[in-house]
């Protein structure tokens, strides 16, 4: 199987982890903000035609919840608008569409894991608009994946594993909020679950394509607060080697860590229909956790020691 591949976000924290993963299906055009105004629908389409893809990855994202409150306009037009035009293009070539939302787009008050038939109703703008893209990528039709995610993290890029490790360094506490539950979900996994799919489903035509929304996420959960303890036991070997004393972990409520965007207090995703339709699941979040730390230590390694050096 060879495919022409047009990766949107390449150079984000899912994306950078996908390049090298999709480069053995055929030619990949990575097109990161340099490459494509993504808040610009002539852009977009500009860049779509330019690559001919027989698959389209948009993991491209207006991803900052609490700036999103005062950027309305710029969240819509790359987290709706842009997903709608990439559906557009998707389906004038009959190529696929495999798009990324998020577990924001639910208020968080039901007691157990969210299903694909629950009803969203988005607490911020940035879950609005995510939902919004959602519909925006059903409505055109065509074969179109939307996989709904939650918490991502990674080696790369600034997100919560990160913010950990270097504040866990810095200071004698942190406080982390405790009352917000979720699965904590790591780019790693998420890229080789893409992989996947764009295997399985790249040779497919209609009417067998499962086109549809799933809900895509590491199994387990645990609150924000346990995450940042988890992170923080990972790091106690090295701590240890080095004399370093890392963070005490204090839990605290959400209203006592306000925001300037409300978060859901649930964000747990049931992956059954994923597991039913694609026959696979990915790994616990402690296993994601793991290996995230593992790649990071591996990757600092590398750059200490340099290219070519041992």
């Amino acid at each position: 199987m060879t495919l022409r591949i047009l990766l949107t976000g390449a150079h984000g924290q899912l994306g950078s982890e996908l390049l090298p993963l999709l480069q053995p299906l055929g030619e990949v055009v990575a097109a990161g903000r340099a490459e494509c105004d993504f808040s610009a629908p002539g852009s977009i389409r500009g860049l779509v035609e330019d690559a001919r893809p027989q698959l389209i990855v948009n993991t491209a994202a207006y991803t900052a919840v609490n700036e999103a409150e005062s950027q309305r306009e710029l969240a819509f037009a790359i987290n709706a608008t842009a997903p709608g035009v990439l559906a557009e293009e998707a389906r004038k070539r009959s190529a696929i569409l495999i798009h990324f939302s998020t577990d924001y787009v639910f208020d968080g008050a039901k007691a157990g894991p969210y299903k694909e038939s629950d009803e969203p109703s988005p607490l911020n703008v940035y879950g609005a608009s995510k939902l919004a893209g959602e519909r925006s990528v059903a409505a055109v039709g065509g074969r179109w994946i939307i996989l709904r995610t939650s918490w991502v993290y990674g080696p790369g890029g600034n997100n919560f594993l990160r913010t950990i490790r270097r504040l866990a360094a810095e200071r004698e506490e942190l406080r982390i909020v405790d009352d917000q539950v979720g699965a904590p979900t790591s780019s790693l996994q998420l890229a080789r679950a893409t992989l996947r799919l764009a295997e399985q489903c790249a040779p497919l035509q209609q009417p067998q394509f499962p086109r549809g929304l799933y809900h895509c996420t590491a199994t387990g959960s645990v609150s924000w607060c346990g995450f940042a303890r988890a992170i923080v036991e990972g790091m106690q070997a090295g701590a240890a080697e080095s004399g370093r004393p890392l963070s005490q972990i204090t839990p605290v409520s959400s209203a006592e860590y306000p925001s300037a965007a409300r978060r859901p207090l649930n964000s747990v995703l049931s992956n059954e229909k994923f597991r039913r339709t694609f026959g696979f699941r990915l790994e616990s979040w402690k296993e994601g956790l793991a290996e995230a730390m593992g790649e990071i230590r591996r990757r600092e390694g590398r750059e200490e020691h340099g290219p070519g050096t041992s």
